[in-house]
């Protein structure tokens, strides 16, 4: 059932909540004195970049973690010997694969405490489209979180208290949801794509806490900053790194948590944030960023070495927004033969 919190109410939660912590905070930090024994977490591509660096940091405050990967195998080697981690096959961009991992933690009757949905398709310089005819990036940015995040629901229920954390980006500035062409079938542009998925997961973000809340789940969107060496900022390449001054000319990483320029430690405390603080105990719904919640900023903002904008901007955090984009989602996941001739 869809809440009633309006757009002027969702504006009020974003506000800072002085929680002590600042952009050049590490997940060290953030954990320190927190005890997640007999918690169940879950993140999608938690094997790799900054999943990687959530991934062990909650393992090693005791919670049970569980990593959605395409390939089970390279996820396993790339977590030797880390305690309470296991691995299971999970592709966004598969409809059966998605369900299929949701029906066997389903099936465990484990409760899930967290789900950090984590995973990200780094953006194709040519249109891509999965077997459906939808566009990749939506299709696996948001959509198959989506999917992901509704199977589960019995199992966040069932926790008394869980959380759910989208990992977003400061770049769903630049572009709302297309709602004429969210496939861009029209156009293609890689940036505006990303954008309008990264939008999508804030907006989920937002629907699932006013349809979830009174069951005790929250929602959360986490801008973590831009840290060289994950997957998606390497298939940049490394001219244009250089350009947005994230590499210097001996292609060595510029750190500069102040502008948003991170180590992967310090990009994986706010998703931990998110998923662990007892601050937000009592907030949902919420874009986060440096370990705090963001402030509202709809200025035009241009990107450039010395300033990579990420407040987060109102149209992702519009309720309406957020109510069309989860009847959309659901629409889209009907087999094709149920869907209404032109989903609203």
């Amino acid at each position: 059932m869809t809440g009633t919190g309006s757009g002027e109410e969702v504006g009020r939660r974003q506000r800072p909540l002085g929680s002590g912590f600042d952009a050049a905070s590490t997940i060290d930090d953030v954990l320190r004195g927190i005890d997640l024994s007999g918690q169940n977490v879950i993140v999608t591509a938690g094997h790799t970049g900054l999943g990687a660096v959530l991934t062990r940091a909650l393992a090693a405050a005791g919670a049970s973690v569980t990593v959605g990967a395409r390939d089970p195998q390279r996820a396993a080697a790339a977590l030797p010997g880390v305690e309470r981690v296991q691995v299971d096959r999970l592709d966004l961009l598969d409809p059966a694969s998605v369900a299929s991992f949701a029906q066997r933690w389903n099936d465990s009757g484990r409760p899930l405490h967290v789900l950090v949905n984590n995973a990200g398709l780094p953006a194709p310089a040519e249109r891509v489209q999965d077997d459906r005819g939808h566009e990749a990036q939506f299709a696996t940015n948001y959509l198959g979180h989506f999917q992901l995040t509704l199977a589960l629901h019995p199992a966040l229920r069932a926790a008394r208290g869980a959380r759910v954390v989208n990992v977003t980006s400061g770049a769903h500035r630049f572009s709302g949801i297309r709602w004429d062409d969210v496939h861009a079938t029209a156009g293609y542009d890689p940036g505006v794509a990303y954008a309008q998925s990264k939008t999508a997961l804030v907006l989920l973000a937002v629907g699932l806490d006013r349809r979830w809340a009174a069951e005790g789940i929250r929602g959360y969107a986490v801008h973590p900053g831009v840290v060289v060496g994950t997957d998606l900022n390497a298939a940049v390449g490394d001219d244009a790194l250089r350009v947005m001054g994230l590499i210097d000319g001996a292609g060595r990483p510029v750190i500069d948590p102040v502008v948003g320029k991170k180590t992967p430690e310090q990009g994986a405390s706010t998703i931990a944030f998110a998923a662990t603080s007892p601050m937000l105990h009592d907030v949902g719904g919420v874009y986060l960023k440096d370990n705090d919640v963001s402030a509202v900023n709809d200025q035009p903002l241009p990107v450039t070495a010395d300033s990579i904008p990420s407040e987060v901007a109102s149209h992702a955090i519009d309720p309406r927004a957020a109510d069309r984009l989860w009847k959309l989602g659901e629409e889209l996941l009907r087999p094709p033969s149920r869907r209404s001739a032109r989903p609203r």
